[in-house]
């Protein structure tokens, strides 16, 4: 295993939409050597920054060229019909691919959503970026379907969005150089996997584990021992019963 150079940060690129914020901070929490610098890239520059070394490891949407990379599948995306507010899809809470049959479906180049067959009617042209097809989206050139944080990230006030079922969801995933998997790496996969920081894959290598101290036992109280019963006499023996009569003898035969 390679070890990663220790003079830089851990550098995690991440594509639009994708918020590392919650692995970040608990990277700042466990890993107090080493800081975490954010490289903000396009999607279709996400693997490239992993080959040409400016980031140790990647946050991208699948699928991609996976030669010489290793890949984590972390999560999947809802997909959502990008539409303006007065469009007929508002009247429903979600809308399915049947509905999109008469729609100028847009198909941008960055392509969020990876289809086997394009929905609705084909553009012209494909747009370059979601954000460019998100514009045209706006000024009423037909919808486009995209996975829901990039609906949130390109939000705009006279567009709004509905699930779309049966659409092809967007996997996000953790991708790395297969040759420099090396601890600081193995500590965000720790992280982004939820394992603890005592965990034998999730502790911090910079940083000596913290040993247990055994607890005191404490003594265990001696049993009290119990009151023996009184036994009780036996009638034949001149005893009885209190309270009770005894029998009369019965007369001896002759």
């Amino acid at each position: 295993m390679t070890e990663a150079t220790e003079s830089r940060p851990f550098r995690l690129a991440y594509v639009p939409g994708v918020t590392p914020a919650k692995w970040v901070r608990i990277w700042g929490e466990r890993v107090t050597d080493t800081p975490l610098e954010l490289v903000a890239v396009d999607a279709a520059d996400a693997t490239a920054a992993l080959r040409e070394d400016r980031a140790d490891a990647a946050l991208l949407r699948l699928p991609v060229d996976r030669d010489g990379l290793s890949v984590i599948p972390l999560y999947a995306e809802t997909p959502v019909a990008v539409v303006p507010k007065d469009h007929v899809f508002t009247a429903a809470d979600r809308i399915t691919l049947a509905d999109l049959a008469e729609e100028l479906v847009l198909d941008p180049l960055d392509a969020p959503i990876a289809w086997d067959a394009l929905p609705g009617r084909p553009a012209l042209d494909r747009p370059a970026s979601t954000g460019d097809a998100i514009e045209l989206v706006a000024a009423g050139v037909g919808v486009v379907v995209v996975p829901q944080s990039l609906a949130r990230l390109h939000h705009r006030k006279d567009l709004t969005y509905r699930p779309v079922d049966g659409a092809p969801e967007s996997q996000v995933a953790l991708s790395w150089p297969q040759d420099e998997t090396t601890d600081l790496v193995e500590e965000f996969i720790g992280i982004v996997r939820g394992r603890t920081a005592n965990s034998s894959r999730g502790r911090n290598p910079h940083e000596t584990p913290k040993t247990k101290t055994a607890r005191p036992k404490k003594p265990v109280p001696a049993k009290a021992a119990k009151p023996s019963k009184p036994r009780a006499q036996d009638p034949r023996r001149g005893g009885g019963k209190p309270g009770g009569r005894s029998k009369p003898a019965g007369r001896k035969k002759r």
